[in-house]
């Protein structure tokens, strides 16, 4: 699959397609388009990851409902809505559906350039948040079940005597697997510890 992300344009209209394929290939943006929800489904195995746009109004499968099945399938990439004016309250409904965007028409070329830059922009922070996390879940795979135990005493807050307490081991020994927690995840201060596990666990 190609690193430069793609904007896919969803839309019935062909010459809405054809005009925002334009303006988004001047715009150096790589794009595909499609004339129907269930065409962008259909293609869904082989599609780059990038950014959807797509109107709301349209036949066999509107927007919204798009929006649904793709959120069901787990497709995560940034959705921006078309939508005419007497769309709004279902373009306001999409963005609680979690829509990255919505732009009403008519228009202008830098707001939908705006809008696609500002997804773009989201979905490399999410990847490279996503590689940060993959890298912190392999670090935490090597510690040991006790090094395992003694990470989440600290991370609650608790001294080392206290850890030594629940776990029925010597303070020393606390010392020991604390040192060899600190050297597998790659922790230079207890703070980068507390951060590295939050991030795992972010939903």
């Amino acid at each position: 699959m190609p690193n430069e992300p793609v904007v896919h344009v969803i839309d019935d209209d062909e010459g809405v397609r054809e005009s925002l394929a334009f303006l988004l290939d001047c715009s150096e943006i790589a794009t595909r388009t499609y004339e129907s929800a269930m065409e962008f489904i259909d293609a869904l195995p082989t599609v780059e990851r990038g950014c959807i746009v797509t109107d709301v109004r349209m036949p066999e499968m509107s927007g919204i409902e798009l929006l649904s099945r793709l959120r069901a399938l787990g497709v995560t990439d940034p959705v921006i809505v078309i939508t005419g004016h007497a769309d709004v309250p279902m373009a306001i409904q999409a963005l609680h559906a979690g829509v990255s965007d919505f732009i009403e028409k008519p228009f202008s070329d830098e707001a939908i350039l705006l809008a696609v830059r500002s997804a773009l922009a989201k979905l490399e922070s999410r990847s490279e948040m996503e590689a940060e996390r993959a890298d912190i879940d392999s670090r935490l795979k090597s510690l040991s079940g006790r090094e395992s135990e003694v990470m989440e005493g600290l991370v609650e807050g608790k001294a080392n005597k206290v850890i030594a307490y629940d776990l029925d081991i010597s303070a020393r020994t606390v010392e020991v697997y604390r040192a060899n927690v600190m050297t597998k995840m790659g922790a230079r201060t207890l703070s980068e510890l507390v951060r590295m596990v939050m991030i795992s666990r972010l939903t």
